[in-house]
């Protein structure tokens, strides 16, 4: 438990009677309610709920997440210019903020999933019309969605040649860092407060070099995104270490934006693009299962282990729809749970988690509570009251019905 101790901390609590009086010699309730760290799943199927409807796995979504993301991926955000779908995307992120969940829109700038409408126009006009996208819907969603994936995957950008589309043109005539720059300064503007991340799924050299390029070119970056899809097996511990060390040097907190492991066969080694694995069909198998409860429980080990890992995104609770069509949920097409939904909610819900406990305030009415870092709610005679457990805070509450 040494290797988490900067996760967890105490914190003195004061409780108050709805008349302000310290509420003292009483027994109260504590518990958890959210992480401070970032324990994330994509909640794409969000989107096309009716108003009124839940989500297919939405009790194991929320019995285990805490922070969402959701498409804003352009092409189908705004498959006809003029006509973004703002309504449902903030519809899904009002649904998922009411819950307590903190969410993220990935991306605002990416050269796959460009809209098919701005082939053919100018750089000119393509840099124009994509700073008014991010301003628009950064100004749109500011206190919804306060964190975006500012750009997606810039190592490969200007010379990615799988799809036409039209931001490899401009991210070829005015480079990496000059692409970035406009992503992220545009973004800033429409919302200071905003967490801004780079991400990319290339974790050669490549990247430090693009980072150490756009750090020194005074561009705020507040988060490094990294991308971990495992179809080809588990990194392994020394590997992660070694990922860990190399971007933690930036000083800036990490991401791992989208990662999976699959519970079926293993993505042949020799494969260099996982878009080009195509199967009739990837199923999940007993062994398989294991296998991915053990490797995620040793992955998500290790990146808590790890200070500057700030948040950790699974890409895809279900097999259903998942990326490639692998088996790479932590739930079944039937529906049911995987070893490694339960293994991942023993840790996050369970060791890393501080359940209902009933403790016993002091004559001045204070309370020492210890735990994981993050939100919490004290209850006591039918009413609560929310505090923090985090490094300076001594928080004192008012309990309210």
């Amino acid at each position: 438990m040494a290797a988490l101790d900067h996760r967890t901390t105490s914190t003195v609590l004061t409780v108050l009677d709805a008349q302000g009086s310290p509420l003292a010699e009483r027994e109260v309730e504590v518990a958890q309610t959210r992480h401070a760290f970032g324990f994330g799943c994509i909640a794409f199927d969000e989107v096309r709920l009716a108003p009124g409807e839940r989500a297919p796995l939405d009790d194991l979504w929320h019995g285990l997440f805490d922070t969402a993301t959701l498409p804003f991926y352009w092409r189908h955000f705004e498959p006809e210019e003029g006509h973004p779908r703002t309504d449902a995307l903030a519809s899904a992120a009002r649904r998922l903020v009411e819950r307590g969940v903190r969410v993220k829109g990935h991306p605002l700038l990416w050269h796959t999933l460009a809209p098919q409408w701005l082939l053919g126009r100018p750089v000119e006009e393509v840099e124009r019309i994509a700073r008014e996208r991010i301003t628009r819907d950064v100004t749109a969603f500011a206190g919804l969605v306060d964190t975006w994936d500012a750009i997606n995957e810039v190592v490969i950008m200007p010379v990615f040649r799988a799809e036409e589309n039209a931001v490899t043109p401009l991210a070829w005539q005015r480079g990496r860092i000059e692409t970035i720059r406009l992503a992220f300064e545009t973004a800033r503007a429409a919302n200071p407060g905003a967490t801004l991340l780079l991400n990319d799924f290339d974790m050669s050299t490549a990247y430090e070099c693009l980072i150490e390029g756009v750090l020194e070119a005074g561009i705020q970056v507040d988060a490094l995104g990294l991308q971990s899809h495992m179809h080809q097996g588990w990194w392994g511990e020394e590997k992660t270490q070694r990922v860990l060390e190399r971007f933690a040097r930036f000083g800036l907190p990490l991401h791992f934006t989208e990662t999976t492991l699959v519970s079926g066969d293993l993505m042949p080694p020799e494969i260099d693009d996982l878009n080009d694995y195509v199967v009739d069909s990837w199923p999940s198998t007993p062994q398989g299962e294991e296998r991915q409860a053990a490797e995620l429980t040793a992955h998500y080990t290790l990146l808590a282990e790890h200070p500057a890992v700030q948040s950790v995104t699974y890409w895809g609770l279900g097999d259903e729809g998942a990326w490639l069509g692998a088996p790479a949920g932590l739930v079944r097409r039937d529906g049911t749970p995987k070893p490694a939904y339960h293994a991942l909610r023993d840790l996050v819900r369970g060791q890393w988690w501080h359940a209902p406990t009933t403790l016993r305030t002091d004559a001045e009415g204070r309370v020492t509570v210890s735990g994981w870092r993050g939100d919490y709610e004290v209850r006591a005679g039918g009413a609560s009251a929310s505090f923090v457990v985090g490094d300076d805070a001594r928080p004192v509450v008012r309990l309210a019905a």
